[in-house]
């Protein structure tokens, strides 16, 4: 599917524009041209990307193939970035959808599989209120950046709930098996901290300059979003930091309630342990034992098995077994 806006002075003129008619405003130096491509045909990726703006194969051939980490390439004429958003249509555990930009003088191309929500809101902003993000191609890639960072922190909050009860469950007095949500939790903020940490270093080299399809009047709105992403990084990294403590309470909490098991066992095994000796040796089979004689024998063995017994579980109350 192909979007695509037109502005002149800050205006929208035009917009849902046909390949061929692009090429036409393509011409027109006056005008800036944002197309977007949300899951385009094969045909339409044709039409766009190579008849309309005559893009590098391989930039194409990095848009269709997706790409586990964020990049930066500068052209001569353009300059193309490859950045990941939160995906919210699969939010049971944190996942990305990648966001390709090709941003020119006059122009900005973005090309994405899945419905981006930051890109939505930048095109309904647009459509209402253009302002001055849709006077040049830089303040719309940093509109779209900076909302795409935005969407990231709802997914920061819920990282934060997440890491709290998992807390919770670790220090409440009967928890149940929690490896599998650790390692769930881990698994995630590793996922993000792998897609921010780059996509902090492309915004960084956005932010200082680097290329020339930024200009300089417009680097502190991308120090403003290195910044944010900056802060997302030290916050998970926090979270990492934090999920270490819990997961090594959770490993002594399991130690100690084995531990403690342990110590059960072994107090009821030395209890039993004088009945047993005394059992086990009155209970041989030899012809004659002068014990078994005597009248009072049988009361005798019970009287000092009860208070060998006594005596053990006083030796293990003692040492706090039991």
């Amino acid at each position: 599917m192909i979007h695509s806006c037109i502005f002149s002075d800050g205006k929208m003129v035009g917009s849902n524009l046909e390949p061929e008619a692009l090429r036409l405003v393509r011409a027109d130096k006056g005008l800036l041209l944002w197309v977007d491509l949300e899951d385009p045909t094969p045909e339409e990726i044709k039409a766009v990307l190579e008849g309309v703006f005559q893009f590098h194969p391989l930039e194409i051939e990095d848009c269709v193939a997706p790409s586990s980490l964020p990049k930066i390439e500068d052209y001569e004429d353009h300059l193309f970035l490859v950045a990941h958003a939160v995906d919210y249509t699969r939010n049971e555990k944190f996942h990305t959808a990648e966001l390709n930009l090709f941003l020119g003088r006059d122009y900005l191309v973005t090309f994405h599989r899945k419905s981006l929500r930051s890109v939505q809101t930048a095109f309904d902003r647009c459509t209402r209120h253009p302002g001055a993000a849709a006077r040049s191609a830089d303040r719309l890639a940093h509109l779209l950046l900076d909302l795409m960072v935005d969407h990231y922190k709802p997914v920061v909050d819920e990282l934060r709930n997440e890491i709290e009860e998992i807390e919770s469950e670790v220090l409440a007095a009967s928890s149940e098996d929690l490896t599998a949500d650790l390692l769930e939790f881990r698994s995630e903020i590793g996922h993000l901290r792998q897609i921010v940490r780059p996509q902090r270093d492309v915004i960084n080299r956005l932010a200082h300059g680097d290329t020339r399809m930024i200009r300089a009047t417009t680097l502190p709105y991308f120090r403003d979003v290195r910044d944010n992403l900056i802060r997302i990084d030290e916050t998970a990294a926090s979270y990492a930091d934090r999920l270490l403590i819990s997961f090594d309470l959770y490993l002594n909490k399991s130690a100690f309630s084995a531990n403690e098991g342990i110590k059960v066992l072994t107090a009821l095994t030395a209890i039993a342990l004088p009945a047993t000796v005394i059992a086990t040796w009155y209970g041989m089979n030899f012809a004659y034992m002068p014990e078994l004689d005597t009248p009072f024998g049988y009361a005798a063995v019970c009287v000092v098995t009860f208070l060998f017994t006594v005596a053990m579980w006083i030796w293990c109350k003692r040492r706090k077994w039991i």
